[in-house]
């Protein structure tokens, strides 16, 4: 820093220090008249540089030229989980992420120096007295698992590379506390090279879900007693809703079919968008938008991140046209990532929401740990209706859309999406000009679910068979799965894990 009333030479002095500092032109002439105002006696001149650069330049006694130490935040694991924990500006203020949310809690207060100087502003060694301590904030204790959160950064990172993708977001929560134990997000830069995000996009970003709502209708269906999973049900291919009205609209099913019964079970394994929107007819728009709110969609999370979006439910009674028949299969609403696991979370945890956390406690200046409070839940379903959607979702998984995320020995049970993406306003007409994000969301061991994974693939090649959530994003949830049972010493049930031999 520099002391403009004890500089005689501003320009000159600024000439110096650009070339010790490599300042740019525009900053020594910025420099250079700053130390020309007489009426100021601070200017910084560069910060965070390291001491040996510091040392060489109060080495040359400068007049009103000095240094101090400031501190700096640490990141000993590089970018691991930096979605999540954010970041800081020069002055230690957090600015994004967990830093800027909890950044009055960890600042603490700033404490006095005096210090004295000779007459040319250098300070004198020995000469430093503390008048004011300065009291350290607290630490926060997350519920990250470092291990795996970096094994599910690097699965992400691998499999968008591989699909040439734009990237992807995955969570880890588990199941009964909703402690969230990774959260990651990958995304290409401008110059194709996959890095994990500053931003949260699993928390700030929401996508138009797809199949995955699907498991909401269904369990509604199931929950109101107006299904069973054997229930049977006439299933066209394609049907078009209000024709000759401005809300004409025309739905089909992801494989052509002719009008055909199916049962609710079938339905849901084979993901039929026109299966779903009958059941979602038989408990109406109402009770399917009071559903959809119970599990999570519509409202910001209790995380409270910086930026988190709250998705877009519109209430039923604005719903128009074919807004009544689409968020039965997950169009025409949008969620974050954090909501759907959330959602598929609650038919893991026996019917019962429980909301998602990231801190589990916080540390004072004795070293203890003040646990924070359990998370909030709330009773959805009931506990049989889940155990019916865990049975269903496990054969989505051996049977159905989810095949690649079997994992040998494991009983997985989960839900596919496909969710179509508009960009720049506009949808593509066709499969090669349209932008998906695609989802896998499953739980294991399904006999006694302890842990809950969401794995999305923003923009997988359109056009491929690699679109879809079953092929894009499946894959991931197979290669992590093991590290994660590994990681926290869970052993699937003897002899009942896995699918049935064919």
């Amino acid at each position: 820093f520099v002391n403009p009333k004890l500089v005689g030479d501003p320009a000159g002095t600024a000439a110096v220090l650009a070339t010790m500092l490599s300042l740019s032109p525009e900053r020594q002439q910025s420099l250079a008249l700053a130390m020309a105002n007489k009426d100021k006696s601070f200017v910084y001149v560069a910060r965070q540089i390291d001491d040996h650069k510091a040392a060489a330049v109060t080495a040359l006694k400068l007049a009103g030229v000095d240094s101090y130490r400031e501190s700096s935040r640490v990141i000993p694991g590089g970018d691991l989980a930096r979605s999540v924990i954010g970041r800081t500006d020069t002055d230690g203020k957090g600015t994004a992420g967990l830093e800027q949310q909890y950044d009055s809690l960890l600042t603490g207060v700033d404490g006095e120096l005096v210090r004295q100087h000779d007459k040319n502003g250098h300070s004198i060694p020995g000469s430093g007295t503390i008048t004011v301590a300065a009291v350290p904030g607290k630490d926060i204790v997350l519920t990250i698992d470092r291990s795996i959160q970096f094994s599910l950064e690097q699965a992400l990172l691998k499999r968008a590379s591989e699909l040439g993708a734009r990237g992807g977001t995955a969570i880890v929560e588990q199941t009964g506390t909703g402690n969230i134990l990774a959260m990651a997000s990958v995304r290409r830069d401008d110059l194709g090279v996959y890095r994990v995000t500053v931003a949260n996009v699993a928390a700030v970003d929401s996508y138009e879900p797809g199949s995955v709502a699907k498991v909401i209708t269904i369990a509604a269906g199931l929950n109101e007693r107006v299904v069973t999973p054997e229930s049977v049900l006439s299933v066209e291919g394609k049907h078009t809703y209000d024709p000759g009205t401005a809300y004409k609209f025309t739905i089909t099913d992801a494989e052509p079919h002719p009008t055909m019964d199916m049962t609710v079970r079938d339905i849901l394994v084979h993901s039929s968008n026109l299966g779903t929107i009958g059941v979602s007819a038989m408990i109406g728009s109402a009770k399917q938008y009071g559903y959809m709110r119970s599990f999570g969609l519509g409202e910001k999370s209790d995380l409270n991140f910086p930026g988190e979006s709250q998705g877009i439910l519109k209430p039923w009674q604005k719903w128009r046209g074919t807004e009544n028949q689409t968020p039965a299969y997950g169009y025409g609403v949008a969620a974050s990532a954090i909501q759907l696991v959330g959602a598929i979370n609650t038919i893991a945890n026996g019917g019962v929401y429980v909301a998602p956390r990231l801190v589990q406690g916080t540390v004072g200046s004795d070293g203890k740990v003040q646990p924070a409070s359990p998370a909030a839940s709330r009773r959805v379903v009931t506990p049989e209706t889940a155990a019916s959607m865990n049975l269903l979702m496990r054969q989505v998984v051996c049977d159905g859309t989810a095949k690649k995320a079997q994992v040998e020995g494991i009983t997985i049970a989960g839900k596919t999406g496909t969710g179509i993406k508009a960009v720049a306003g506009q949808y593509g007409t066709n499969a090669s000009s349209k932008a998906y994000y695609s989802s896998f969301v499953g739980f294991f061991p399904a006999e006694d679910p302890q842990v809950t994974t969401l794995i999305s693939i923003d923009e997988p090649p359109a056009g491929s068979t690699d679109r879809f959530g079953g092929t894009a994003a499946a894959p991931v949830f197979q290669d992590v799965v093991p590290s994660i049972m590994h990681q926290l010493g869970i052993q699937p049930p003897t002899n009942t894990g896995g699918c049935p031999a064919k």
